[in-house]
């Protein structure tokens, strides 16, 4: 894959952008799985990726998170260009939650061994050396996502909602530049999904948060506060911009191929598939 990047290292045009893609496309075993992708992340924004599975947003969510190069096209992280920097130093500044991360954590993990271990981008505690402030800061990041009150449980007995929170926890261990979320609210009840939005909500409206990009299927999760929206079908995006912009009927119709309404009621959006029509494939522009 490395080939077909660019031989030379090219200036960023922005230094507040910490996702600058440049029609990226990422192709496996001859199958494109993102094709022709331009898309810019600013330090105060907070994204919405949405599509239908197979739309290519874990191939995207990978990119973002510096697990994969591009097949060509340019791509900056954090305002290094990838390809022409250590992919590791990227990840520190990058924290992320996904269910593949959550898989790999043994039943018998401490949460606050779970969380302060991030700042060696390793599951739990094995020999490294803390000082007191990382201690502090693991309670205080705990406390900020509410799940404090867990610190001393074990993964395999927290409910789907607190390992949730804790994931958040460890994700915003190392005050990262950039935060992704990889379907939080997946496998989540009502009750659960919930006061996760709430939460993800009062972070969004933090001015001192990172950056987020959340992936997800759903609108109902959503949370407030989100300013940006991307929806992706086929490895192609249907449309980008301000969230309001984006967030329509007629786009959601588009990315998942039957009529959709959608309604927006006190901040959150609430999507249905429309009374009259039956399901149809409605071309991409």
């Amino acid at each position: 894959m490395m080939e077909a990047m660019s031989s030379s290292p090219i200036a960023p045009t922005d230094p507040d952008l910490l996702i600058d893609f440049r029609d990226i496309s990422f192709v496996r075993d001859g199958r494109t799985l993102l094709g022709d992708i331009t898309w810019q992340v600013e330090l105060d924004e907070r994204w919405v990726v949405i599509g239908p599975n197979g739309a290519g947003k874990t191939t995207l969510f990978r990119l973002a998170a510096a697990e994969a190069f591009p097949t060509s096209g340019v791509a900056f992280l954090m305002g290094e260009q990838v390809g022409k920097t250590d992919m590791r130093d990227l990840r520190t500044m990058i924290g992320m939650t996904s269910s593949a991360i959550g898989g790999r954590i043994p039943e018998n993990e401490k949460v606050a061994d779970l969380v302060i271990s991030a700042g060696y981008a390793i599951l739990g505690r094995w020999r490294e050396a803390y000082e007191d402030m990382d201690f502090e800061h693991a309670i205080d990041t705990l406390e900020q996502v509410g799940a404090l009150h867990l610190r001393d449980r074990t993964w395999g007995t927290l409910s789907e909602g607190e390992k949730k929170r804790v994931l958040i926890a460890r994700a915003l261990m190392t005050n990262p530049e950039l935060l992704l979320l990889d379907e939080p609210g997946a496998g989540l009840d009502l009750g659960g999904r919930e006061d996760l939005v709430g939460y993800l909500g009062e972070l969004a409206m933090d001015p001192d948060a990172p950056a987020t990009v959340m992936i997800t299927h759903h609108v109902e999760e959503i949370p407030r506060g989100f300013t940006h929206a991307m929806l992706l079908d086929e490895g192609g995006i249907v449309a980008q911009g301000l969230i309001d912009d984006v967030l329509t009927s007629e786009n959601l119709t588009t990315t998942f191929h039957q009529q959709i309404t959608l309604d927006r009621i006190d901040g959150r959006y609430f999507a249905r598939r429309a009374r009259t029509g039956g399901a149809h494939r409605a071309p991409r522009s």
